[in-house]
């Protein structure tokens, strides 16, 4: 294998492929947290790391000692530390590598697909209308793929089929119910005042309520769509894919759900230029 003399250096065409093997995962990792206050803590430590390189490089044995015991310690509480983050990671990993959402399988595996989504969208947007004309807060969390189990126990189990006025009287002003999350699978309300994870990220703006973060947060886990309705001015708000739509009307509403329900085959996406995240 040939080699490249950099003055005392040799390095070999193996050497490079290292270094920019790490270069695209540092890039990686500081995308994944982009946003996010881990981001600060990744960049600082990252410096660290490099001062002891440095350190080492030059021969200054104390401080080598130093910033060594540190980097190892500082290794566990990186774990700890970026534990929401490492799960995202897992989470990507796992869908980009599932076999039953690969395009092969899908093709030679799978049913034709139907040309309506297992969950019924019309009442699901008639609720939502109605709640957002008479200014009714409300969150539902519509399950694509992804098992929902874990946020449905931390709510009160229903098991009732889907229906507007059972969504309404959920959201209603005197319901025990309207607190929380409604989660809907397939053709079933599965439970209601659920529990969902709040959203960290820093790019959020920080006027927007609890309930349009979790509606945000639920989609950074899973690949489920979210529904949020604001009890102060009424709009109606979709988060897909940790992305944040404000303020579309019932038939945007319906439209957007429609494509993401149906087209189970399609990689998740980042649309930047359609979202906003205003409440």
């Amino acid at each position: 294998m040939s080699v490249m003399k950099i003055g005392f250096l040799d390095i070999e065409w193996v050497d490079l492929l290292d270094v920019l093997l790490l270069a695209f995962l540092l890039y990686q990792i500081y995308f994944l947290v982009k946003g996010t206050i881990a981001s600060r803590i990744f960049l600082g430590y990252l410096l660290i790391y490099l001062l002891y390189l440095v350190a080492k490089a030059v021969g200054l044995e104390l401080l080598t000692t130093l910033l060594g015991y540190f980097i190892s310690v500082g290794a566990l509480a990186l774990i700890i530390i970026f534990q929401q983050e490492i799960r995202r990671f897992l989470l990507i990993i796992g869908k980009s590598t599932n076999l039953a959402n690969s395009r092969f399988f899908m093709r030679w595996f799978r049913p034709p697909t139907v040309s309506e989504p297992a969950t019924p969208l019309k009442p699901i947007v008639d609720a939502c209308k109605s709640m957002s004309s008479e200014f009714t807060g409300g969150l539902m969390v519509v399950s694509k793929n992804d098992d929902l189990d874990k946020f449905v126990q931390t709510g009160d189990s229903l098991d009732a089929l889907v229906s507007k006025r059972l969504l309404l009287s959920i959201a209603g002003q005197y319901s025990p119910l309207r607190d929380g999350a409604v989660i809907i699978t397939d053709d079933r309300i599965r439970a209601a005042r659920c529990i969902l994870p709040i959203s960290e990220n820093d790019e959020i703006l920080t006027s927007t309520g609890f309930r349009h973060r979790a509606a945000i947060g639920i989609t950074e886990v899973t690949d489920a769509a979210a529904i949020a309705i604001s009890e102060e001015t009424g709009r109606i708000s979709l988060a897909i894919d940790g992305e944040f739509y404000a303020n579309i009307s019932s038939a945007e509403l319906e439209e957007k759900l429609q494509d993401y329900l149906m087209d189970a085959s399609k990689p998740r996406r980042r649309d930047n230029g359609k979202s906003n995240n205003h409440a």
